[in-house]
């Protein structure tokens, strides 16, 4: 399928993730018998850059992999889907980055990374990708890389009026400046209270904290509030834009697409709220299939569903 839309660019983390189905997570301490194994590509980044490239978005992506079986599988793996990796790095000194997953019988997971060579993705390698950087249209970051390689990826684009998109997950403190470059942030309820103190569990507090987001320098905040849909601030509007009902078997990646998703449909030229509706359907498809990014719908499937 032609790849449509204004270039996107995802820089962020690559992970072989291996994922265990169970009744229940475990407690401290506890060994527990599980069910299910599976093992294939995730890491916040790829999945972000999966998805957009899934959802026939114009998508280049880059990371840092290790010189092992891992890391040339993912390479390959996103070469299969159609994902730009030629300015991908690849560490001589440091594995592939890994993820242990726990998935139980309601969709709950718990997940423990080892970064590897995400850890590595260096200010050094942003540098070198200048050009890179400049010529896309979106630039969407997450927080799996150094907050230093995130925060010059971001000056990098703001100069060059690139719009910035970034996932502030995990969560973890940001710098002052990194805020002023946001185009649009897209935190969760839990990274948004983390971030501005203000527990968010409707459209009042969300609104709260978007708010204090935007006062800080951000230009559009849009906070994932799950099963209730997302929470959209900017200039035109402030509103709750609902979910679409599902059974959820594994929420692992929902996240992931939903940005993913966003960053397609603004590169579309779609208003804000349409992209998060566009978003919502595609994060609520992905949680239906186990696995990251193997339950990343196709275009097709969330072009389907949007009609009825």
């Amino acid at each position: 399928m032609i790849k449509t839309g204004k270039k996107i660019l995802v820089i962020g983390s690559s992970n072989t993730d291996m994922t265990v189905k169970t009744k229940r997570l475990p407690s401290p301490g506890e060994t527990i018998l599980g069910g299910c194994f599976t093992m294939g590509q995730g890491g916040k980044g790829a999945n972000q850059a999966v998805a957009v490239s899934k959802l026939n978005g114009n998508a280049e992506f880059v990371c840092k992999v290790g010189k092992d079986l891992f890391g040339a599988a993912s390479l390959e793996h996103y070469t299969s889907l159609g994902l730009s990796v030629s300015h991908c790095f690849v560490s001589k000194d440091t594995p592939s980055g890994v993820a242990l997953i726990s998935v139980d019988e309601n969709a709950e997971n718990c997940i423990v990374v080892a970064s590897g060579a995400n850890s590595c993705l260096s200010v050094e390698d942003v540098l070198s990708l200048k050009d890179t950087i400049t010529s896309s249209s979106i630039l969407l970051l997450q927080l799996e890389i150094p907050i230093e390689t995130v925060l010059c990826a971001a000056r990098i684009a703001w100069e060059a009026g690139v719009k910035v998109v970034l996932n502030p997950a995990p969560a973890c403190p940001l710098p002052d400046e990194i805020y002023r470059y946001v185009s649009v942030m897209i935190p969760n309820q839990t990274e948004a209270a983390i971030m501005t103190g203000v527990t968010v569990h409707d459209e009042l507090s969300a609104c709260q904290a978007a708010s204090a987001l935007k006062e800080r320098g951000v230009d559009e905040v849009i906070i994932t509030m799950g099963s209730k849909g997302a929470y959209v601030f900017s200039d035109f509007q402030k509103t709750l834009v609902p979910a679409r009902k599902t059974t959820a078997v594994d929420t692992t990646a929902a996240g992931d697409t939903f940005c993913g998703a966003v960053c397609v449909g603004l590169a579309e030229d779609m208003t804000i709220c349409d992209a998060v509706s566009f978003a919502t359907v595609a994060s609520s498809l992905s949680v239906e299939k186990m696995g990251a990014q193997d339950s990343i719908p196709e275009r097709s499937d969330v072009d389907r569903a949007m009609k009825k």
